[in-house]
């Protein structure tokens, strides 16, 4: 099988959810987002149709994790709901950096550009020795009422709606754990 630098990223990152307190540099933010610029989309104009909304005060960050957890426990979906109602439960897990990825809603194809977008930045994140997650979580934050306010205040131009989310700081844990997979559903046809 053939390797290099990229292919042992890829196969090494990890979701992390344990973060160190320190911030992200603005150094090692500006290569995050600029990967997420350079994914491949269909419209070849990532740069044209995302919104890059980073959020690094606790306080909005608090905010958002408050907001998130109140809306999953109004969910029917008990898993959410127990999260909710769980006041130790953070759902950014302490890190200092969330980025929300947005779409202009006129644009075509913008769940897959922005998923393109998401994977890019937390390849990156790891390439340059941070942690990151991709969640889900904090999402619910904008459908909980209360968007308009925080769209608003988030600084997320008008048209555009909040898709992808991820967490970014350093890693509180350094060890690699290593999972092997298989390439198991695959068809060649020649």
């Amino acid at each position: 099988m053939l390797n290099n630098e990229t292919i042992r990223i890829i196969k090494q990152r990890r979701s992390v959810r344990n973060f160190e307190e320190k911030q992200i540099s603005d150094e090692e933010l500006t290569t995050i987002v600029e990967a997420g610029v350079y994914a491949p989309s269909g419209s070849g104009q990532i740069e044209e149709y995302t919104h890059f909304c980073v959020i690094q005060n606790k306080e909005i960050l608090d905010r958002i994790n408050s907001i998130s957890k109140e809306f999953a426990t109004q969910t029917k979906i008990p898993h959410l709901i127990e999260l909710g109602e769980n006041v130790e439960f953070n759902c950014l897990y302490g890190a200092p950096t969330l980025i929300i990825i947005s779409y202009n809603i006129n644009w075509i194809q913008p769940e897959t550009d922005c998923a393109a977008v998401t994977q890019n930045m937390l390849l990156a994140a790891e390439s340059i020795g941070l942690g990151g997650c991709w969640l889900y979580f904090p999402l619910q934050a904008f459908m909980s009422g209360q968007e308009k306010e925080l769209l608003m205040e988030l600084q997320i131009p008008e048209y555009y709606k909040p898709n992808q989310s991820i967490i970014i700081g350093y890693k509180k844990d350094k060890k690699i754990e290593k999972i092997r997979r298989e390439v198991k559903n695959i068809s060649i046809i020649k």
